[in-house]
């Protein structure tokens, strides 16, 4: 390791202004939201350094590379690196962390010094797994950032009412049961290192190292699924999808726009990293039944976001699909696919962060999330309705957004594969248009309610200028790729060649397709 560990720096910046946190007195609020704020800034502008530093066009594709003997007798490092596909991931983290921290400076009053430090400390596991080639460093970091959603829920989470204002869902509740799925998922991924740590008999755990080993075909055919579900759980695949909706709807603001936009991301990013660039004859053999499961995902998710009353369980069911079309793209083991795939994961986080600082500004003001009780509130709160509509047009892929790129390239690559499932995948948008567009029409348009349920809704007020400027943040940044996509992709696609030259021939990059006009 020479030079300046930025990658070290980026991981554990939250971490350090989480210790210090835990030293400043309860009562100094402002202190603690000051502190919490600089550390999520710091690992943040430290992001866009590295992605200033990154070079999609050299040789090399995995740079700033730091590597540290850790525990020699178990062939152990501490191994980081940065590629184009994790340079999109720290981008994406850095603004999330950003703008969550902002949007939770005045929702958080209950033990805010606690709230901040986890989240702070999920951000470092979020940020290490990103940048870790040692699995044993990969699987720590993975659960580092797993493991505090357990609290940060069940702690600071509000419980879910049906329309009679009946509680149906226990913010406990959600969070246990968030908890146990992604716990049988780190079974299935430790389960799976572990068997190629012994059968490579390397006694090394280093990814580049188990990625050049060989593996037999009844290898592959057996761990690449167990790979892909464990990683599957995290990114919301079909059936082992429930905990997600119910997390979301339980979970405070900032920690839904890290859930949805940052912590399935996780999921996928493994599916890609670990199964598919590890065990390419397995992801030939399998592809097809997971991307059945994630047409599912597709369809199911937008279907279940069509009839829900509660705001939020639209959003969590809207993610559910929209992290089907992640997995689709994966699936179709294409250049075009992959690169989709990749890019709907920062823009379906970066939308779903403002879906979620959005539901959060909304039930602040109103007290409750329920569809049918509200309408329009545009004209109290005209920014809120705009923000909300600039989300629902990335959803729903409007051309200008980024959802829209990302899209295309999905269903570009999965109508070379399999265009059978890709066209059925497709009617997902109108469906998605259906159930967004409702919900801005009911919400925002139409008749002004004023009083229904028991809820007054007089004297509404819009956004401040602190929400205005972490909801502005996410609107510039969809609109900023959704217009000028070339410098994403070419990052991206830096990182997508290595995976498709592992899994066969190698086809042309998208750097390649888009200099030559193809798309």
């Amino acid at each position: 390791m020479s030079g300046f560990p930025i990658l070290t720096a980026i991981i554990f910046s939250p971490a350090l202004a989480a210790l210090i946190l835990m030293a400043i007195p309860p009562q100094r609020k402002t202190a603690i939201r000051t502190v919490a704020l600089l550390g999520a800034l710091i690992s943040a502008a430290l992001s866009f350094v590295v992605a200033a530093q990154y070079d999609p066009a050299a040789a090399e594709k995995f740079q700033l590379v730091e590597r540290v003997p850790w525990i020699l007798q178990l062939g152990i490092d501490y191994y980081l690196a940065v590629d184009g596909i994790g340079v999109a991931m720290l981008i994406l983290t850095a603004i999330i962390i950003v703008t969550g921290v902002i949007v939770s400076w005045g929702e958080i009053h209950d033990r805010p010094k606690e709230f901040f430090a986890l989240l702070l400390f999920l951000v470092t596991g979020v940020y290490g797994v990103f940048v870790s080639y040692d699995l044993f460093l990969f699987f720590l970091f993975y659960e580092v950032a797993v493991l505090p959603m357990y609290l940060l829920i069940g702690v600071w989470g509000s419980q879910t009412y049906n329309l009679e204002g009946e509680i149906v869902r226990t913010k406990e509740y959600s969070a246990m049961k968030l908890t146990l799925y992604l716990m049988l998922g780190s079974a299935f991924i430790l389960l799976a290192f572990l068997a190629m740590y012994f059968v490579a008999g390397r006694t090394t755990f280093d990814y580049f190292v188990l990625q050049s080993t060989v593996w037999s075909k009844e290898f592959q055919v057996v761990v690449f699924p167990l790979v892909f579900v464990g990683f599957g759980i995290l990114g919301g695949l079909w059936p082992f999808h429930t905990w997600s909706p119910d997390g979301h709807a339980s979970a405070p603001t900032a920690v839904s726009m890290l859930h949805a936009g940052v912590l399935m991301k996780l999921g996928a990013y493994g599916v890609l990293r670990m199964a598919i660039a590890m065990f390419p004859l397995g992801a030939e053999i399998w592809a097809p039944v997971f991307m059945l499961l994630a047409l599912v995902n597709v369809v199911y998710g937008s279907i279940g976001a069509l009839h829900q009353t509660d705001l939020k369980y639209v959003i969590a069911y809207s993610s559910v699909s929209h992290m089907g079309i992640v997995l689709f793209g994966l699936c179709t083991l294409h250049t075009l696919g992959l690169n989709g795939a990749v890019l709907q994961m920062f823009s379906h986080g970066i939308m779903t962060g403002l879906f979620f600082g959005l539901v959060g500004s909304i039930y602040g003001r109103t007290h409750t999330r329920m569809i049918p009780f509200m309408g329009g509130f545009a004209r109290q709160m005209p920014f809120l309705a705009f923000a909300f509509s600039a989300a629902a047009f990335c959803s729903l892929g409007l051309p200008g957004m980024s959802g829209f790129v990302a899209e295309l390239l999905v269903f570009l690559g999965g109508f070379q594969t399999n265009p059978v499932l890709t066209g059925i995948a497709a009617t997902g948008i109108v469906v998605t248009a259906l159930y967004i567009l409702r919900v801005v029409q009911k919400i925002f348009l139409g008749p002004v309610v004023e009083r229904s349920h028991g809820f007054d809704f007089t004297g509404l007020t819009d956004a401040s200028p602190r929400e205005k400027l972490a909801l502005g943040i996410l609107i510039a940044t969809l609109l900023i790729v959704g217009f000028y996509p070339y410098w994403m992709m070419h990052v991206i696609d830096a990182g997508v060649v290595e995976v498709v030259r592992h899994l066969g021939p190698e086809k042309a990059s998208l750097a390649w397709l888009l200099g030559k006009g193809a798309l």
